[in-house]
């Protein structure tokens, strides 16, 4: 069983000619997840990734593959990325006129189901699924780019999202996704986040594996305070 907390580096911010030894490095630093950004120019103001790198991604590591779609129509690719080997879903709240459909699709191929939402977006807005998902993903940036600052109005987010939990019994997990650095590690922790996506801060470091172990260090300190 994977643990609570899980460092999840976003191969976003990776060299795109070298994925393989890039993927090697998070494993060496013990990475519980690969998380994979796909964009679609549409969605999101950004063009990145898709199936078939998912494919070379998973003959290249054991490691889960977290495929988060910033795409429009997400329901006409659930199967395609099945197949290639994703091994959770990440679908977002805004667009998705029949989310709970989408999200039984996902359930459907025995996948993950995740459900993101944006900056702006209130958790009040998952209230109908959030019993349906197995994670819960606080985008603390805008989606499209790498590299942005950390919204701190997200910590508020993930408060009321642990707090639902505890309260109502769910049992997704929170993750969250933009700006995440040695800087805000803590405070994320502390507010309820439990799976890290971390680009620049891993991939752009001289040692990646051991930017790995410094996130997830700095978030078993913080909770350590806390209790």
């Amino acid at each position: 069983m994977m643990p609570r907390l899980a460092i999840a580096p976003s191969i976003l911010a990776a060299d795109f000619a070298a994925l393989g030894g890039a993927v090697r490095a998070i494993e060496q630093g013990g990475a519980e997840l690969v998380h994979v950004d796909v964009m679609d120019g549409h969605f999101v103001p950004n063009i990145s990734i898709g199936i078939p790198v998912v494919e070379s991604l998973r003959k290249a590591t054991r490691l889960p593959l977290d495929v988060h779609l910033m795409i429009q129509a997400p329901e006409r690719y659930v199967d395609a990325f099945a197949d290639a080997g994703a091994d959770s879903l990440i679908v977002h709240q805004e667009g998705n006129y029949h989310l709970q459909r989408l999200l039984a699709s996902i359930r459907h191929r025995n996948l993950g189901v995740g459900v993101a939402i944006n900056p702006a977006t209130p958790v009040a807005t998952l209230a109908e699924v959030l019993g349906e998902v197995d994670v819960v993903l606080v985008m603390s940036v805008n989606p499209g780019f790498g590299g942005q600052k950390f919204l701190p109005g997200s910590l508020g987010k993930m408060r009321r999202l642990h707090e639902l939990r505890e309260r109502e019994g769910y049992k997704f997990r929170i993750q969250v996704d933009g700006g995440v650095a040695l800087d805000t590690v803590p405070d994320i922790a502390r507010a309820g986040g439990e799976i890290f996506v971390a680009g620049t801060s891993v991939f752009h470091e001289p040692d990646p594996a051991e930017a790995v172990r410094r996130l997830r260090q700095s978030a078993l300190d913080a909770l350590a305070q806390r209790v």
